[in-house]
């Protein structure tokens, strides 16, 4: 059975959020979907989950991506006031702004976000492990590895007048572009601290206060960028140094909240040239899921599938990491049942909203009847330019792409051996060199074990 001696918790969390971490870190048989998995279990893996383990698995999910859909609300809300400001500015502003965003998007934010996200298989399945100081030395690496690619980005940003004239873009469009993410780049080094923080406590079952920062921090965008933009009339740079600050207030926030209630202290390691290690681990996990951020783009309507996803993967990294494979294929099993909801909803949404969704940032008629053509469909180059059906051939084409990509990930989850996936998370956390080169030592162990790893004090 389990003897976990429960990580020290601050009197700065709420009394709810400290009964939900004693949950995480018992094996009480009160709780069902932490209960130990044992060996006549493994009989289980293809059985169809029962009315109540469906039930407590959406509660166990729910708990993680609520607030992290609440968060990608807020973090939404951010840029609709910067778009808002912008069209405040005038069209050509709004232009230029959307422009930079979007380019933003592609080649810097999701790249960021995408990779961050390949320390979350790891830190989910060492926090189901109880191999804490894995958390800390995977948050080292990745905020180490986003600065590293985020210098690249820079340059490619300084570049963007260039780029977009040479694509055809209109000159003053471009410029106005190139301004906003000049002073836009310093948010790709913040975004290195910001997205490995909500990662790291994400993946402790920790949410709500990355809810309560990003929330603050949103309240206090509106009178800074209207500071900015309309007292000293700093236009397009105003609106992009106030997104800057924002993202600096977050970070102060986490860090702040991560430091003064001792989550740090089980997992903290010493920087060392450790840090520089198993970047290339990190990259295997990163780079597929950075892909897939970089094609869904940030729409409204891929937060709530996205926090889904987030609290799925948190899940199941969590329940492979403490061996329990058959509470891995049953949050499997309702999470596809809650992602068909999900995008039957966001359809019925986009639907519902597509004529007075545009209004909100223009009154150009053409941009409006595009925004209506596009948010029904929800997605190309041989649709929109060779068959010649223009802007609703492009998001065709991204429709078809994302089905693929959908129906293929489905097949791979439906073949998945979830015993031998728990087996490769226990070498994930405690047997793999190349993931955590940390002091190793003979240890009293069982006869016949290997070197097992020990914590740094």
């Amino acid at each position: 059975m389990c003897d976990i001696t429960p990580s020290s918790s601050s009197s700065l969390l709420s009394s709810k959020d400290k009964t939900h971490f004693s949950k995480l870190e018992t094996c009480d048989s009160n709780y069902p979907q932490y209960s130990e998995f044992t060996d006549n279990d493994s009989l289980n893996l293809n059985r169809w989950p029962t009315f109540l383990e469906g039930l407590e698995e959406v509660k166990a999910i729910g708990r993680i991506s609520g607030p992290t859909a609440m968060t990608g609300l807020l973090m939404y809300s951010r840029a609709m006031i910067s778009m808002l400001f912008l069209g405040y500015l005038g069209e050509l502003e709004l232009a230029g702004g959307s422009l930079s965003i979007g380019f933003a998007n592609i080649t810097g934010y999701s790249v960021i976000s995408g990779l961050s996200t390949g320390m979350e298989p790891i830190c989910g399945q060492g926090y189901g492990a109880k191999q804490m100081k894995l958390l800390g030395l995977t948050l080292q690496r990745t905020v180490l590895l986003l600065l590293s690619c985020s210098v690249p980005i820079s340059f490619s940003w300084l570049n963007m007048r260039r780029i977009l004239l040479w694509c055809g873009q209109d000159e003053e469009i471009s410029s106005i572009a190139q301004k906003f993410l000049l002073f836009a780049i310093p948010d790709l080094f913040l975004l290195s601290f910001l997205h490995p923080l909500r990662v790291y406590l994400r993946t402790q079952n920790i949410t709500l206060p990355v809810t309560y920062s990003t929330a603050v921090s949103v309240l206090l965008h509106v009178p800074l960028t209207f500071f900015l933009v309309v007292k000293l009339e700093m236009g397009v740079a105003g609106v992009a140094i106030a997104m800057v600050l924002t993202n600096l207030n977050l970070v102060v926030l986490l860090s702040s909240f991560v430091y003064f209630t001792s989550v740090h202290s089980d997992t903290w390691v010493p920087l060392s040239i450790d840090s520089l290690k198993g970047w290339s681990s990190l990259l295997s996990l990163a780079i597929p899921t950075c892909v897939l951020f970089v094609w869904s783009g940030g729409a409204l309507v891929y937060v709530f599938p996205s926090s889904l996803s987030l609290g799925v993967s948190t899940r199941i990294s969590n329940e492979l990491g403490a061996k329990r494979p058959v509470k891995a294929h049953v949050s499997m099993i309702i999470s596809l049942f809650c992602a068909t909801a999900l995008g039957l909803m966001a359809m019925v949404f986009t639907v519902m909203v597509r004529h007075r969704w545009g209004r909100l940032f223009t009154t150009d008629a053409e941009i409006l009847e595009l925004t209506s053509i596009a948010l029904p469909i929800a997605v190309a180059i041989l649709l929109g330019f060779v068959f010649k059906l223009g802007f609703p051939g492009l998001w065709f084409g991204l429709l078809a792409g994302q089905a693929t990509c959908a129906s293929l990930m489905l097949f791979a989850l439906l073949r998945t051996d979830w015993a031998v996936q728990a087996e490769r998370a226990e070498r994930l956390t405690s047997k793999t060199p190349s993931l955590l080169p940390i002091a190793r030592t003979k240890t009293q162990s069982a006869p016949g074990t290997d070197d097992m790893m020990i914590t740094i004090d």
